[in-house]
C-alpha cells in the first residue's frame, strides 16, 4: 500500500532524554460531517487508504512538530513522519479505543519512533567519529589488521564485505580507502580528487547502510 504525501502541506543501554509529549490543548475543529479519528481509525483498521490520507491532514501538523522536538533536523523529521503514517497504517489493528483515543496512541507511536531514530542517529555520529579518529591516527594499525585478504576470513567479516558490495561505487571506494587501505578522509580527498566534505558525507552514509545491512543479516551470523 503506497500514499502519495508529497502534493499535501503540512545505543541500546543510553537513555535519550528527551521532553515528554505534550498534547495540543484541542484537537482540530472538524467541519460539519467529517469522520471523527475514531471512525478514521476503524477505516484504516479496514483498509481504507482514504482514512488515512485524511488522519494525515488531519495531524501531520502536530506529529511533524513533536518529532522535532527530538530530532532537530527538517528533512529527516519529514522521513520519518511518512515512516510513522506507515506504521499507523501497518499497526492499526493494534490500536483499541478502550485504551485511548487515536491522537493519543499515534503521539505515543510517534515518540517512541523518533527517539529510536535519534539513538540511530548517535550511534552513526559516534562510528563516523571512530573511523576518522583511528584511520588518521594509526593509519598502519588498519592496514595491518583489515587487509583484503583478512578480510576474506571469519563469518562476520565476509557479511561486512557482501553489505560494502551493495553500496554505491563512490562510497565502496571511501569504505575501502579508509578500512582496507589505512587512509585518512584528507588523504581520501586528495587521492580522489573529491571535496573533503563529500568524502566525510560518503563514508558516514556507508557506515549507515553497512549497520542497516548487517541488522538484516544478523541472522546469517
Amino acid at each position: 500500500m503506497a500514499i502519495d504525501y508529497s502534493s499535501r502541506k503540512g545505543a541500546p543501554d543510553e537513555r535519550v532524554e528527551t521532553p515528554a509529549p505534550r498534547l495540543p490543548a484541542s484537537t482540530p475543529e472538524l467541519e460539519p460531517g467529517a469522520p471523527t479519528d475514531l471512525e478514521l481509525m476503524h477505516g484504516i483498521q479496514k483498509e481504507d487508504s482514504e482514512a488515512l490520507s485524511i488522519l494525515y491532514d488531519r495531524y501531520n501538523g502536530i506529529l511533524k512538530a513533536l518529532i522535532l522536538r527530538v530530532i532537530h533536523n527538517e528533512a529527516e523529521a519529514d522521513d520519518l513522519l511518512q515512516e510513522i503514517f506507515m506504521e499507523i497504517w501497518n499497526q492499526a489493528k493494534n490500536f483499541s479505543a478502550q485504551k485511548g483515543k487515536p491522537l493519543g496512541w499515534m503521539v505515543t507511536l510517534a515518540r517512541r519512533r523518533a527517539i529510536d531514530g535519534l539513538r540511530k542517529k548517535q550511534a552513526y555520529t559516534r562510528a563516523g567519529e571512530r573511523l576518522q579518529s583511528e584511520t588518521e591516527q594509526q593509519p598502519d594499525a588498519w592496514v595491518h589488521n583489515a587487509t583484503e585478504e583478512e578480510i576474506t576470513f571469519g563469518d562476520t567479516r565476509i557479511l561486512v564485505r557482501r553489505v560494502i558490495n551493495t553500496l554505491p561505487v563512490a562510497q565502496q571506494e571511501a569504505i575501502n580507502l579508509a578500512f582496507f587501505r589505512g587512509m585518512s578522509q584528507r588523504e581520501i580527498a586528495a587521492k580522489t580528487n573529491t571535496p573533503l566534505g563529500t568524502v566525510k558525507t560518503r563514508l558516514e552514509l556507508g557506515l549507515k547502510k553497512i549497520y542497516d545491512g548487517l541488522k538484516e543479516l544478523r541472522d546469517e551470523l
